[in-house]
């Protein structure tokens, strides 16, 4: 398998509607593009399949709950969270095929049977899923966009909170984790600002501390570094709601 071309396939030219970053980066080595073209046959969902009525039913564990992680970069917090808990199952999103790329790898090294990818627009794979599907999802240091005119490209919206809110069961969570002051102002607003979400923090510094069980991300020390100090923002589907779900 040509390394070039491993990103291309099945693949717009052109941003989708809500996916406006790069899809690739450095041309990967033929390892690495063996290690796609082998995960994503066990990995990878296929969105031409029919919606399955059990969700838990696309991982190989017997899997109780299930968690989406948008945009993952290169794996670690999924790698960990899905090493961590076997009987929860995963699925990672990320178009950057670099980053894609190096959880093929790491799975080819130590298999995870609670793990499942998609390597497209995020909005396609949650229009898929089934309705009340998710327990959780993770939008963990997303493109800020910091530029105004740029605001509209940023993830969290109006329309895709309506995603998250048909996806999600009652009771789930929705998990935001940034270094971008304006980025977390805006998600805030937008969040307290949508029926089907609740703020959960009970003192101002409860945004400061980061999840349980947090590994950290590469993104974050570099923040850290810089310094920025992270938000860790936590919002629960709420029971009542049904305008959209």
């Amino acid at each position: 398998m040509d390394p070039k071309d491993v990103d291309l396939k099945n693949r717009p030219s052109r941003a989708t509607e809500a996916f406006f970053g790069r899809r690739r980066g450095k041309t990967i080595r033929p390892q690495q593009a063996a290690a796609l073209e082998s995960g994503f046959s066990t990995y990878r969902i296929d969105l031409t399949a029919a919606q399955p009525a059990d969700l838990r039913s696309l991982f190989e564990a017997n899997v109780r709950a299930i968690h989406l992680e948008i945009g993952f970069g290169g794996g670690e917090h999924l790698l960990h969270r899905a090493t961590a808990a076997p009987e929860t199952g995963f699925v990672g999103v990320e178009p950057f095929v670099n980053g894609m790329a190096k959880l093929m790898m790491a799975v080819r090294e130590r298999p995870l049977a609670n793990l499942r990818v998609y390597d497209d627009d995020a909005t396609r794979l949650l229009d898929w899923l089934p309705p009340a599907s998710l327990d959780g999802i993770d939008l963990l240091y997303p493109d800020p966009w910091p530029k105004k005119k740029h605001w509209k490209r940023r993830f969290v919206s109006p329309v895709n909170l309506d995603r998250f809110a048909r996806v999600l069961k009652s009771g789930g969570s929705f998990r935001f984790a940034s270094d971008i002051d304006s980025y977390v102002n805006w998600t805030l607003l937008h969040c307290r600002a949508h029926e089907a979400f609740e703020w959960q923090a009970e003192e101002a510094a409860d945004w400061q501390w980061p999840y349980e069980g947090w590994p950290g991300t590469r993104y974050e020390a570099k923040a850290i570094r810089e310094g920025r100090r992270p938000a860790y923002l936590t919002f629960v589907r709420r029971y009542a709601y049904s305008k959209r779900a």
